[in-house]
């Protein structure tokens, strides 16, 4: 007998559409899904928490307590990335630890653990927690295909991992890469070494090989298989439950799950598939081979396609995906699973767009230097250089990268109750995890962004010429493409949403004293202001920090072009901008 995993409320929605399933679409179906007997449900967890509180102004954590309320008889899993948590860079053990208690205690009966390096040392303390508070621990380990990634290291990992406690393991195959020879291999391996606790396997329909795959895992001996609602499943996402389920009727790998049931749920997903629909890319829903060169993972394709729309790239898509490989092998081959395939996917982005390694944000300098840990494969001395410069080696670390970090949850706490926000416990840990979007959460200041519509997305024609009067100036504006305007002949990027023309840059002027040269810093990219690292006066040097933007989840260092006095600040911490917004002016 087979069991299944089902994704639908957090994987499925993550690759199909940028994680953007409301709360209120879930609750209805819940007493149908719970009588059907999954081995688990993942409801939370991996960008869940993320996208509640960036774009839907939902509390990640009520909607645990109400889906757990909604599903008393099943197992609720969430998807917890080992010291990341729920985000993209290392915590210290106290967050790590509280993080785990408040989901145990809010819902959360199983905790898929896993590194994105599988960097075993940044798994040993999620384990320990989860023990600690009666939780059920699985081990993953993310698959991927490389040189040093081989069949019997995988076997080796998953041992240890059953030596340090793991109640269940899984092979979380994120970008369906996984061939049926290759799933096979690992599987029987597990078995023929002697593990007990059950073994999972997780995979995407991306390539195509997922039925094979799994009828292979199940010949030898595979425990759990990971599904998805056949309305959210194929393409990016995950293999459809109704489908698994009646192809292994009458075999000896039988579900023994209620087909009625089950189709019960669909119909209800049909119409919820019919409320997201504006959200879904033709790219997302196909099936790509292509994956297994680039081996992008299937939240991570539609979450990039979306934020090189956002900063209007998305014309640069496939160049982008060219380039991924390339990125990966230069830092030594990891698995691209969140956080690395967002480290290399935004590095490969950069690079497209600026040229190769001419911008470089803090988490790819973060994770040569080893604050992620300890890189699957050799990184070379030219790629540390051109990353960290050349002084590099004084830079790398080889402990536990969360060793190097002071606790911080009572810091964050005392932080909270100064600004009179702290309602409960857990919004220390929003606050802690997503400081900047976190804040402006609990303050209130998020707005639910609204669900387009298929009938009201219009696009501009080009080329075409308006005269605009802003505060009593007129501009005379010519849009000659989507991203490029004219502003009294001056060209400008910009964004454009049906006819409104945004501009992207100052027009406002300064007054020189006449010793230098005016030089205006602007944005490169549309983000968020995280810091601003100078004031009004300061001396600066060419390469000096001036502000760091968060764009694609990712921070970019703005820095000086050169030496001079810092004439104007014109953004503060917090500020949403455009590609080519006024950050500062200097006069050299």
């Amino acid at each position: 007998m087979v069991k299944l995993h089902e994704q639908i409320f957090r994987d499925a929605h993550q690759s199909l559409i940028a994680t953007r399933m409301r709360t209120e679409d879930m609750l209805p179906i819940c007493p149908v899904m719970d009588q059907i007997g999954y081995f688990s449900m993942e409801v939370w967890g991996g960008a869940t928490f993320d996208v509640a509180i960036r774009y839907l102004n939902e509390d990640p954590w009520e909607r645990l307590k109400k889906l757990r309320e909604a599903l008393p008889n099943t197992p609720l899993q969430m998807l917890e990335r080992g010291m990341n948590v729920v985000a993209y860079r290392n915590f210290p053990d106290d967050i790590v630890k509280k993080f785990i208690y408040y989901a145990k205690k809010d819902g959360i009966d199983y905790f898929r653990i896993f590194d994105a390096l599988n960097d075993l040392r940044n798994l040993e303390m999620p384990i320990k927690y989860v023990k600690e508070v009666g939780g059920h621990a699985q081990g993953a380990l993310s698959y991927t295909v490389s040189p040093v990634h081989t069949v019997e290291r995988y076997i080796e990992d998953f041992k240890k991992l059953e030596s340090m406690g793991c109640d269940s393991l899984v092979l979380k195959d994120m970008a369906g890469l996984v061939t049926p020879q290759r799933a096979y291999e690992i599987i029987k391996g597990v078995k023929d070494a002697g593990i007990k606790v059950p073994i999972d396997l997780h995979t995407h329909c991306t390539s195509g090989m997922w039925g094979l795959s799994y009828m292979k895992a199940c010949e030898a001996g595979v425990d759990v298989l990971d599904t998805a609602m056949s309305p959210f499943s194929g393409g990016t996402s995950q293999p459809p439950t109704e489908a698994i389920v009646a192809a292994l009727k009458e075999t000896e790998y039988d579900t023994g799950y209620d087909l009625n049931l089950l189709m019960e749920a669909r119909k209800y997903f049909l119409k919820v598939f019919e409320k997201y629909k504006p959200l879904y890319k033709m790219t997302a829903l196909m099936m790509d081979p292509s994956v297994t060169t680039h081996q992008i993972p299937g939240g991570m394709l539609s979450n990039l396609l979306f934020q090189l729309e956002q900063q209007g790239a998305g014309d640069k898509y496939n160049e982008v995906l060219e380039e991924i490989p390339r990125v990966r092998e230069d830092m030594g081959y990891p698995p691209l699973v969140t956080p690395t395939s967002q480290i290399v996917g935004i590095q490969a982005v950069m690079n497209v767009l600026f040229g190769r390694y001419r911008k470089i944000p803090k988490e790819t300098k973060d994770y040569v230097r080893g604050m992620y840990g300890k890189p699957p494969g050799e990184i070379s001395e030219k790629i540390y250089e051109k990353i960290l410069g050349p002084n590099w080696k004084d830079e790398i670390i080889d402990v536990r990268p969360s060793d190097l970090l002071e606790p911080e949850f009572d810091k964050r706490k005392e932080e909270l109750e100064e600004m009179g926000l702290l309602n409960k416990p857990e919004d220390v840990l929003t606050y802690a995890i997503y400081p900047q979007i976190g804040l402006k959460f609990l303050k209130g200041e998020i707005r639910a962004e609204p669900l387009p519509s298929a009938d009201v997305i219009k696009r501009p024609s080009f080329p075409a010429s308006y005269k605009i009067d802003i505060d009593g100036v007129e501009y005379e504006v010519k849009v000659k493409s989507s991203d490029t305007i004219e502003v009294n002949g001056t060209p400008h990027s910009v964004r454009i949403e049906g006819e409104k023309v945004e501009k992207a840059a100052e027009t406002k002027k300064f007054e020189s004293s006449g010793t230098g040269e005016v030089v205006k810093i602007s944005s490169p990219m549309l983000g968020v202001i995280v810091k601003v690292k100078v004031r009004e006066g300061d001396k600066v040097r060419k390469g000096d920090v001036i502000a760091v933007l968060e764009a694609m989840k990712m921070e970019n260092e703005i820095s000086a072009p050169a030496d001079g006095i810092v004439k104007s600040i014109n953004v503060k911490e917090g500020q949403d901008v455009e590609a080519g917004k006024l950050i500062a002016v200097i006069e050299t």
